[in-house]
C-alpha cells in the first residue's frame, strides 16, 4: 500500500481530516524548503504538496505565480525538486510528497523516466493541472509501475461523465477544485461546493481533497465538513513570502498551519 493510501486509511480510522499544504518549490528561498516541509508536518500536515515552478502556471493566481517565477529565477528546476524531496526523506520516511505542476517537464523526460526519478527521490504522487483523463493513457503506463499515483482534478464545471471517470479512474486521492478560476481568489461558496464534494465523494474509489479559495482555520473546517481534507496554497504561500531566512520560512508555516490543524481537529 503507498504512503498516499496509507495516511488516509490511518486518517479515517482516527476520524480526522487530512489537512495538506501546497508550497512552491524553492521560495522563498532554495535553502527554506526543506525546513518547511519539516515545519508543516509538525504543525500537522498530513501530506504535502510542493509545487513544480513552471513559466507559464496558467492555473494559478498572482500569488502563486510570483512564487514559481522567484523560484525559476533561483533555479529551482525538477533536479533540485527530486533532490529537495530525496533530502526530506532522510529525516521523514511516511509522509506522502505530491508534485503539482504541468505537462511540459514531465513531456521533456518522458513519463516513465520521469516517474522513476521521482520516485526514487520519494515522491509519491503528481497533480498535472492541464493533462485530461481522456489524454492520460500514456502517463498511467509510465506511472504504474514505479507506483506513483496520478492524482485528477474535478471542479464545478465538470461534467457528470467526466465525474464518473474521475470516480472511477483516481489514485491516491481526487483534487475537487471548489471553484471555477485560478488559486487565491477570494470567492469560495462553501455551500455550493459542499453539495458537490457530497455526491463526489459518494462515488469515488479515492478520498476527496478540497482545493483553492481556502485560506484560514474557518474556510478549511467549513470545507472540510463534506471532504476527506482540505488544500492551502496561495494563504501558506503568501505567509512565507518575505521571510529572509530558512528558520523564519519555517516559523512562519508552522504558525499558518497550526490554527488550521486544530480547526480540523475541533
Amino acid at each position: 500500500m503507498s504512503r498516499i493510501a496509507n495516511k488516509f486509511k490511518a486518517l479515517k480510522a482516527a476520524g480526522r481530516k487530512a489537512l495538506v499544504p501546497f508550497i512552491t518549490a524553492g521560495d522563498p528561498s532554495l535553502e527554506a524548503t526543506v525546513p518547511v516541509m519539516h515545519a508543516l508536518v509538525e504543525a500537522g500536515a498530513d501530506v504535502i504538496e510542493l509545487g513544480v515552478p513552471f513559466s507559464d502556471p496558467m492555473a494559478d493566481g498572482p500569488t502563486i505565480q510570483h512564487s514559481s517565477e522567484r523560484a525559476i529565477a533561483r533555479g529551482a528546476g525538477l533536479q533540485y525538486i527530486f533532490d529537495t524531496v530525496r533530502a526530506f526523506r532522510e529525516r521523514d520516511a511516511d509522509t506522502p510528497v505530491v508534485l503539482m505542476g504541468y505537462l511540459n517537464p514531465v513531456e521533456i523526460r518522458g513519463p516513465a523516466a520521469f516517474a522513476k526519478a521521482a520516485t526514487e527521490a520519494g515522491v509519491d504522487g503528481i497533480l498535472l493541472v492541464d493533462l485530461p483523463p481522456e489524454e492520460a493513457t500514456e502517463f498511467r503506463a509510465g506511472f504504474a509501475p514505479v507506483g506513483l499515483d496520478l492524482i485528477l482534478l474535478a471542479s464545478p464545471t465538470t461534467s457528470d461523465a467526466r465525474i464518473a471517470q474521475l470516480c472511477a479512474e483516481g489514485e491516491g486521492y481526487l483534487y475537487y477544485v471548489s471553484y471555477a478560476g485560478v488559486t487565491g481568489a477570494d470567492r469560495l461558496d462553501t455551500g455550493s461546493a459542499s453539495g458537490r464534494l457530497h455526491a463526489i465523494r459518494g462515488g469515488s474509489r479515492v478520498p476527496v481533497v478540497a482545493g483553492f479559495g481556502i485560506k484560514d482555520a474557518a474556510s478549511a473546517a467549513a470545507m472540510a465538513r463534506e471532504a476527506d481534507g482540505v488544500v492551502v496554497g496561495s494563504a501558506l504561500v503568501a505567509a512565507m513570502a518575505d521571510q529572509p531566512t530558512p528558520e523564519a520560512a519555517a516559523v512562519a508555516a508552522r504558525g499558518f498551519l497550526a490554527p488550521l490543524r486544530k480547526a480540523l481537529d475541533g
